[in-house]
């Protein structure tokens, strides 16, 4: 990610979390003084999930550093991996190729099943569970928003920068990967509306569409906007998001909330690899986390959300890069405006790419007929993974018109392919959120602690080290574009009679290499 400037003049290299060689993001001038990070790394910043930011003052801060940047955490430079560029290369794209080679010849009718699928087991859960989860949940937002009104405008003394961006942005990610859609039960939205009185009044419109364009808002706050650890920001963003989201609940029900909210939706697509979900029958099951993929079905606005959370990485990435930082500090539109226009970019070229090899698949595809006994609607219809039973997406989805698959061929090509198929691209989205925050959650999680409670303790930066990080971020990326190529072959047999299925996967096995292409080169490059 891209780090949090500070308001000074002269700004030569700077290095990465961990100690190697990055560049930052620009400030309002072209150069600034060296600065030291908070874990005592000459940096201009810790790596965020941002890509183009302004200049703000540090998160962060202990005693004795000089410094303004925060919040970044980028995927690394090529001096944090432990294996040479070709090698790293060479093994994924043998990954990928052996996985589709041998899918392509072992695995020939589909074997997910989805909401079916799954072995139950008993853990506690009930009305008592579900209230002391979201008693906590609220109990954090008072936390949160009294930091942010009744604080210091200072991120050096005031946790709630550390609180959004490393507890809740970043925490989600093992927490739902290991429990599901748990943000379902602590949203704090969610529970005042339940407890104002609201209802459920079936599916609500739009699908996931305002999930893209809440996840959109809060990509732009916290990579391009002037001050995203300001409390001024922070508060006005949230306050907004809350006021927008209540309203529309009680408009539409208390279902607004499983596909409108940004953080929501956010959850529940990395909790679909979690080994912990729920059958369509309501029952606690431990499961292959692929058939909890499997099981998320298609709706307007699905594929817009995925590429959102893949553009947003992908634009931090290259916002590293020397011709990007020269361009935000010299161009005549401005910071800001060339880092909006950056951002939409990276997220259009995402669904672009993902646009174009989904309807060659569907045109391979529809070539032919649907494989007998697909079905009308060619996908599970298992419910969302959830940990209640009252938080599950209803069965009325079923019938609600915005989420029937298109039918028989027409299902397979157009618009109806993209949708088909965007569960195979959220592995490759959670592959590249390991890889962007796994050392910004340890390392900066210790110190929104530290704010948090008023420790006097120091932040450990060696609690892992460099190797480590960095195999994880390789790992991660090559692992969720395998998922992605299991996936899309799982879906394609199904879909497609067996002289087609191959043929269909195509297009998406060079989609899977073009984003592996696309997050090694950012990942080394950075």
């Amino acid at each position: 990610m891209t780090r949090l400037l500070a308001h000074t003049g002269v700004r030569p290299p700077v290095h990465a979390l961990t100690g190697h060689d990055a560049t930052g993001i620009p400030s309002h001038v072209v150069a600034r003084p060296s600065v030291h990070t908070l874990i005592g790394h000459d940096v201009a910043g810790i790596p965020s999930h941002a890509v183009a930011r302004p200049p703000v003052r540090l998160l962060t801060g202990l005693p004795g550093h000089d410094v303004t940047g925060v919040l970044a955490h980028g995927l690394g430079s090529r001096h944090d991996l432990p294996i040479p560029l070709f090698y790293a290369f060479a093994g994924a794209f043998a990954a990928l190729f052996v996985s589709f080679l041998g899918l392509a010849l072992l695995w020939a009718d589909s074997r997910f099943r989805g909401g079916t699928a799954g072995r139950p087991v008993r853990l506690p859960e009930g009305a008592r569970i579900r209230w002391t989860l979201r008693v906590i949940g609220l109990a954090g937002a008072v936390f949160t928003a009294a930091w942010m009104l009744l604080g210091p405008d200072d991120p050096a003394r005031n946790p709630a920068a550390h609180l959004v961006y490393v507890i809740l942005w970043t925490g989600l990610i093992p927490a739902s990967l290991l429990f599901g859609p748990v943000w379902r039960l602590l949203n704090p939205l969610r529970t005042l509306h339940l407890l104002l009185g609201g209802r459920d009044k079936g599916p609500a419109p739009f699908g996931y569409r305002p999930a893209a364009i809440g996840l959109t808002a809060f990509a732009w706050m916290e990579l391009v906007s002037p001050a995203p650890a300001s409390t001024t920001t922070l508060a006005a963003f949230l306050t907004l998001y809350g006021a927008a989201h209540l309203a529309a609940a009680f408009r539409y029900g208390t279902r607004w909330f499983d596909r409108a909210d940004a953080f929501e939706v956010y959850s529940a697509l990395i909790g679909r690899l979690s080994p912990l979900g729920r059958r369509d029958d309501g029952r606690l099951v431990l499961r292959n986390p692929l058939d909890g993929l499997d099981a998320l079905r298609p709706a307007p606005g699905l594929v817009a959300a995925v590429c959102v959370l893949l553009g947003t990485t992908g634009y931090d990435g290259f916002s590293d890069s020397p011709w990007w930082v020269e361009l935000l500090q010299t161009g005549p539109l401005g910071r800001t405006v060339t880092g909006t226009l950056g951002l939409l970019a990276a997220i259009g070229l995402v669904a672009a790419l993902y646009r174009a090899c989904t309807a060659a698949a569907g045109l391979i595809g529809r070539t032919g007929r649907v494989r007998a006994g697909a079905g009308a609607v060619p996908v599970p219809s298992g419910g969302a993974v959830g940990t209640s039973g009252e938080d599950r997406t209803s069965r009325d989805d079923r019938t609600s018109g915005e989420d029937r698959a298109s039918g028989e061929a027409r299902a397979t090509g157009g618009r109806g392919a993209a949708r088909l198929f965007a569960h195979s691209l959220v592995p490759v989205a959670v592959g590249y959120l390991i890889a962007h925050y796994f050392s910004l959650l340890v390392i900066e999680g210790q110190r929104a602690v530290v704010l948090s409670l008023g420790l006097d303790r120091t932040v450990d930066p060696d609690v892992v080290g460099p190797g480590t990080i960095a195999s994880i971020q390789v790992l991660a990326i090559v692992a969720g574009h395998v998922l992605g190529v299991v996936a899309a072959h799982d879906r394609s047999v199904r879909l497609f009679t067996p002289e087609k299925a191959v043929a269909g996967q195509i297009p998406l096995l060079i989609l899977m290499v073009c984003y592996t292409i696309g997050g090694l080169i950012l990942l080394f490059a950075a």
